[in-house]
């Protein structure tokens, strides 16, 4: 059956779902001890902002200390990085141009050039149509760094949407300065068309370009060690595949490790470290478990770091962060991570053999996480606030 929105949330929360390294690895800082939950508390961190359906947070390394907000309906907000800031401002605008009348399209993703500070480019990830995701370039304003320039967008790269969910959007920069693109299975249920396993499209994986250079007549080129450039048969924009839904990713700023939630069908919750080349299984597996049979073969796929069932009404991963944060130090060095559906929150160690500690049982709609100029984390929650830990 296939896994829905309406199946498993009530109607206010529709939209969202839009449905390891070695211990031994330099910089490894993960506690000895898990942390207490009971010594800390999630709390409103803007108490004066509400946002529409939240589903990013970025900050730019400008030396600003500013926070973007993405509003699923096409608009980025902007405001001081001060817990009483009165209001935020308009960023960008587009949601004249953004389709969002399905449950799991809008603009899905924002990441800021790592020379933001000096170029003033951004990009975002948005449907512009149900059988379309888009990623575009804008430029901030030459008069106003809290405005963009909505006349200054050019068109990077399009990606087709046989169905209308599934799509992915995360956008990161990696520490080698490419693009990096979550892309879901281009949707339906139990991926029907087999994307993810079809390395011929852009479905079902992340992509990795390069923003910085054009070639063969598209505005972006494609990094030369991207593992099947060589491969006639597949898309040299593939960095990994074989992903359902990757619903958040993100950059250990430490180590460089990527690491991404990964949304099931009927039966389980994945995390996944997306190294390159490598194939995560979906529609072959969902997890560790066999999904298109009662046997299979799992040679040559790489099975997650991390699972979760379904039994509890945790039904939606949202992929998180490594906290590297210095105000929550018995977070420091685990990955944070929660569920849409149930408002779960853990923590799980970034080790050889993960641990997992449960760190709060909410009832927020965990749309994202991200985090501000100091790597501090919070949450962005379907109520329209936004969230961060706070010690009791």
């Amino acid at each position: 059956m296939m896994k829905t929105l309406v199946k498993k949330l009530n109607p206010f929360f529709l939209a969202l779902i839009f449905s390891c390294n070695s211990s031994d690895d330099p910089g490894r800082t993960d506690p000895v001890d898990p942390p207490d939950p009971s010594g800390l508390s999630v709390v409103n961190a803007f108490p004066e902002l509400r946002f529409s359906r939240p589903l990013d947070l970025q900050s730019p390394a400008d030396g600003t200390d500013r926070i973007f907000v993405v509003e699923q309906r096409g608009v980025i907000q902007v405001f001081p990085n001060v817990a009483n800031t009165p209001s935020s401002t308009v960023f960008l605008d587009i949601e004249d141009a953004v389709s969002d009348t399905a449950d799991e399209q809008g603009l899905l993703g924002l990441a800021f050039h790592p020379d933001y500070a000096t170029n003033g480019y951004f990009f975002v990830c948005y449907n512009p149509s149900e059988r379309l995701s888009v990623i575009s370039r804008f430029r901030v304003s030459d008069t106003d760094p809290d405005q963009a320039d909505v006349s200054s967008e050019t068109l990077i790269l399009e990606i087709p949407q046989p169905f209308t969910n599934h799509n992915g959007g995360q956008l990161a920069f990696g520490p080698d300065g490419y693009l990096y693109i979550a892309s879901g299975d281009g949707g339906s249920g139990g991926d029907p068309q087999g994307n993810a396993q079809n390395r011929g499209n852009l479905l079902g994986g992340i992509l990795r370009i390069d923003v910085d250079r054009t070639e063969n007549g598209n505005n972006y080129a494609i990094p030369a060690d991207n593992p099947f450039v060589n491969d006639s048969g597949s898309r040299g924009e593939l960095f990994a595949y074989g992903l359902r839904n990757p619903w958040r990713m993100s950059f250990d700023t430490q180590t460089g490790s990527l690491w991404s939630g990964d949304v099931g069908q009927d039966r389980l919750e994945e995390i996944n470290i997306i190294e390159k080349g490598n194939n995560y299984g979906w529609n072959t597996m969902e997890g560790t478990e066999c999904f298109l049979a009662n046997s299979c073969d799992t040679n040559g796929l790489t099975l997650p770091v991390h699972e979760y069932n379904q039994d509890q009404g945790d039904v939606s991963v949202t992929g998180g962060y490594v906290y590297r944060g210095s105000l929550v130090p018995e977070l420091q060095g685990r990955y944070i991570y929660g569920d849409f559906a149930s408002g779960r929150i853990w923590a799980l160690t970034t080790n050889t053999n993960p641990t997992n500690t449960l760190l709060e049982d909410t009832n927020l709609g965990i749309a994202s996480f991200g985090t501000d100029s100091a790597n501090e984390l919070y949450i962005c929650s379907f109520d329209g606030a936004i969230y961060k830990f706070e010690q009791n």
